[in-house]
């Protein structure tokens, strides 16, 4: 089975990382947090020949969704027109689903309130419902890969990683930096959870597994133990 990789855009006001994830050499892919312009983020996934399969969200603040509804009113408008054409294989996502939002069940208040995810405030209002609803411990499989939902409450009550352990890849959203860690000042955070979701959730994994932020570089969860001054 060809490997999985991870490639990312930085996009929108505050340079949110936005993943996208594949198999090597395969066109099929799963997009975390679409921060903004999501046709812009559905034409390059074209451009380099992915197939947009499901769209995960890490938390459900301004920064990271603006870009959701575009991206998914995008990916499926097209491949409504595709279904319509002569080429049926390439009509919907590969289990014959429609491609569909994927966030943690304790975000969907912060979702649909354009005060509480602070998009209101940042000049844009937004909201999002979306399709499916995960739990703690949950597994979502698409586009041939399969990552576990880890609940990490505490930047928002509803914040959540996605873990690749084939690939030994977290995406952690805004809950862990590279030698820092979300903050907690928004509505529904609390800095004592966050530490005790780092602590508890994520620093029992292995310490080779990279961990790729919402914001700035990528880091592992070994140098983290060590470094970050915020869990000493």
């Amino acid at each position: 089975m060809a490997k999985i990789k991870i490639g990312r855009m930085v996009l929108g006001v505050c340079q949110t990382n936005c993943y996208f994830v594949y198999r090597e050499g395969e066109g099929r892919a799963i997009v975390i947090d679409p921060a903004d312009h999501g046709e812009k983020i559905y034409a390059a996934m074209t451009q380099n020949g992915f197939k947009v399969e499901g769209i995960l969200l890490t938390h459900g603040h301004f920064d990271h969704i603006w870009g959701c509804e575009e991206l998914r009113r995008a990916a499926n408008e097209k491949t409504a027109d595709r279904k319509e054409g002569t080429d049926s294989s390439l009509s919907e996502a590969s289990d014959g689903r429609k491609v569909k939002v994927y966030a943690c069940a304790d975000e969907k208040e912060l979702l649909s309130d354009a005060r509480k995810n602070v998009s209101g405030q940042a000049g844009r209002a937004c909201t999002l419902q979306a399709d499916v609803y995960v739990k703690d411990g949950e597994r979502i499989t698409l586009a041939d890969m399969s990552c576990k939902v880890i609940a990490t409450p505490g930047h928002t009550a509803g914040g959540c990683c996605y873990y690749f352990e084939e690939a030994g890849i977290l995406v952690s959203g805004d809950t862990l930096f590279l030698e820092s860690v979300g903050r907690t000042d928004f509505p529904t955070g609390s800095m004592g959870t966050l530490v005790r979701s780092i602590k508890e959730k994520l620093f029992v994994l292995p310490d080779e597994t990279l961990v790729y932020p919402g914001h700035g570089d990528s880091t592992t969860i070994g140098h983290e133990k060590q470094y970050n001054a915020f869990l000493g």
